[in-house]
């Protein structure tokens, strides 16, 4: 049976005591593309946006000769790989214990990669958040942690291999295989999250469906440190109904650490693997900055993709070099070369600018109150934590 305990520092204090290790997974730095596709969708689910978005495509086209490609876009979170590795290394340390640091960027590995050229991260794992197709309309995020160093880059071009001409039965063939790789976690990130909007029921019926067909291959369901309350008790649900254990993952984007981690006591990230791959047993640490309003978290997070960052190196100061667009002949390049601030469409700048107003001092204190919603906290993710 598996073991999985679920603790809050702002209700203890000494959680981490007894424990020897925090193991932060699953977050992302300068090397993750994120998509912009989900653009497209508020135009959808938003009718009163498309009129904006539509003009703002026609004068892309007319100014620059650039067709809106929100499909092939993204945008890349601030932090280099250094930063976010200290960042996530010293919230750890903080609590008076060691720190394993597992940075999970979007289908690629080059973030460990360059980590490990680096003597106070070497150890880092080999890692990659792994988007999946499932069933036609769908992709399930796949956390991918410690893959075996010498074969690292071959297991990412069958993982991308997969995505470029995906199949439900080749899913199941690769997901053994990795299983068959004895030190590997495969963990399924936030999987009650309907990220492709889909529709709720269908997106719930794909999950299970999912899991019937590849639940022994997975090793564990993460409670994702950016998504609601609710929704993560809605995973500790399906976790009881599967029998399987229940694991930490921030899904840092921003300059704000993972919201929680988990603990432990194994002296490297190959031991805690076994701790959950065999013992089944996983005890997970919520910071306090989860217990802040989700709302307002998301603003944040928002408004950290958005922020200028003088200090950071060249390509991670400011927004426009962070956000990537096709141009005219398809060659992707930072959106600051495509539109020059002064050029940028007007629209555009009013957004960036309210959303950097609803982050300053009064506006986002305000909000803050306004979002409230401690009740949760009463709640928690279930009275019997064990």
């Amino acid at each position: 049976m598996p073991s999985a305990t679920i603790n809050y520092l702002w209700r203890d204090k000494n959680a981490s005591k007894g424990f020897k290790t925090g193991i932060s997974l699953h977050s992302h730095t300068n090397q993750s593309h994120e998509t912009l596709d989900f653009l497209a969708n508020f135009g959808n689910q938003y009718p009163a946006l498309r009129p904006l978005m539509v003009r703002f495509e026609r004068r892309a086209q007319e100014l620059h000769s650039v067709h809106i490609d929100y499909a092939h876009s993204y945008w890349t979170p601030p932090m280099t790989p250094k930063l976010a590795f200290d960042l996530e290394s010293r919230q750890i340390e903080k609590l008076g214990i060691d720190s394993m640091v597992s940075i999970t960027d979007h289908d690629n590995i080059k973030a460990p990669m360059l980590l490990r050229t680096v003597p106070s991260a070497r150890q880092i794992p080999v890692s990659v958040e792994w988007s999946a197709p499932y069933g036609g309309s769908q992709a399930f995020h796949l956390g991918v942690h410690n893959l075996p160093s010498a074969r690292a880059t071959e297991w990412m071009a069958t993982l991308n291999e997969y995505t470029a001409n995906p199949s439900d039965e080749r899913l199941t063939e690769i997901l053994r295989a990795l299983h068959a790789e004895p030190n590997v976690l495969v963990v399924f990130n936030h999987p009650m999250w309907d990220l492709y909007i889909i529709g709720k029921e269908k997106h719930q019926f794909l999950v299970n469906e999912f899991l019937q067909k590849n639940g022994a291959f997975i090793h564990a369901l993460e409670l994702n440190g950016l998504r609601t309350w609710d929704e993560n008790r809605e995973v500790r649900r399906l976790a009881e109904k599967w029998n399987m254990l229940l694991i930490s993952g921030g899904d840092r984007h921003g300059v704000e650490p993972n919201a929680n981690i988990n603990l432990s006591n194994a002296s490297s990230f190959t031991e805690f693997v076994h701790e959950i791959r065999r013992e089944r047993r996983s005890s997970v640490l919520f910071l306090p900055q989860y217990a802040e309003p989700w709302k307002h978290r998301i603003l944040q997070s928002t408004i950290d993709a958005i922020r200028n960052y003088p200090e950071f190196p060249q390509g991670s100061r400011n927004w426009d070099e962070r956000v990537y667009h096709p141009d005219g002949n398809g060659v992707i390049r930072p959106i600051c070369e495509l539109w020059p601030k002064e050029e940028a469409p007007l629209f555009m700048r009013a957004i960036i600018a309210f959303v950097q107003l609803m982050g300053r001092g009064p506006v986002s204190g305000g909000l803050r109150l306004a979002w409230n919603d401690s009740h949760q906290l009463r709640h928690a993710l279930g009275e019997n934590e064990g």
